[in-house]
């Protein structure tokens, strides 16, 4: 089982809304790694060195491998696949909306509309989704809602009104990323870029910027 990968970004390629596919050569090896569109602006550039947690995933017809730039984005993804009626893809598209940390607090304060933020995942489903991940998160050890050790699913660090200039510039290209992954044109994340607040967490901007774009109040 490949747990992480070291190398070379040799190419990327959007495979759907939620997904990019790099292809990381390590040692001669090219590995193909499925990515959530919400982190691939964190994985690195083209020709340059990446480093990927890893969660193998076999089926009958293939060996797939998905890759996170954070242990606590691969945990939380396997924390998922283990609910019932939840697979890679509701996985994947989850974790390229929502950080674990902002997952963790829609599902244990009962937000599923936090969860129709993720396109493809309407009210219903939402609804289901908190019920079946409720006790995984409950039952989690690792997971700490007001922060938490370095490797846990909670939130650690300065809080958002304690981040510096390059902070918030990091910020604004990691919502810049992840909207241009998700298929948005230049333009239209150009617009949502200018209306971003100006504090606020990296998850919590790319969620003001879809509301945005999607014409929410």
């Amino acid at each position: 089982m490949i747990g992480s990968l070291r190398g070379t970004v040799l190419d990327r390629a959007v495979r759907s809304d939620h997904q990019v596919e790099f292809l990381v050569e390590v040692g001669g090896v090219g590995y193909r790694v499925i990515v959530p569109a919400g982190c691939a602006g964190r994985v690195g550039e083209m020709g340059g060195p990446a480093f990927l947690h890893v969660h193998t995933h076999v089926r009958e017809d293939a060996m797939l491998l998905y890759g996170f730039p954070s242990r606590d984005e691969r945990d939380c993804f396997e924390l998922l696949l283990g609910a019932h009626g939840v697979g890679p893809a509701v996985a994947v598209a989850l974790l390229s909306v929502l950080s674990p940390a902002a997952l963790q607090r829609a599902v244990l304060n009962n937000d599923a509309d936090a969860l129709t933020l993720v396109p493809g995942i309407g009210k219903k489903t939402a609804a289901r989704l908190v019920l079946e991940l409720t006790p995984r998160f409950e039952s989690a050890a690792v997971i700490d809602v007001g922060g938490g050790p370095p490797g846990s699913l909670g939130e650690t660090g300065p809080g958002p009104h304690e981040a510096s200039a390059a902070d918030r510039t990091a910020q604004r290209e990691e919502v810049k990323a992840a909207l241009g992954a998700l298929g948005y044109g230049n333009d239209e994340v150009r617009q949502a870029l200018a209306r971003l607040p100006v504090e606020g967490s990296t998850e919590d901007m790319l969620r003001h910027a879809l509301r945005e774009l999607a014409g929410s109040p």
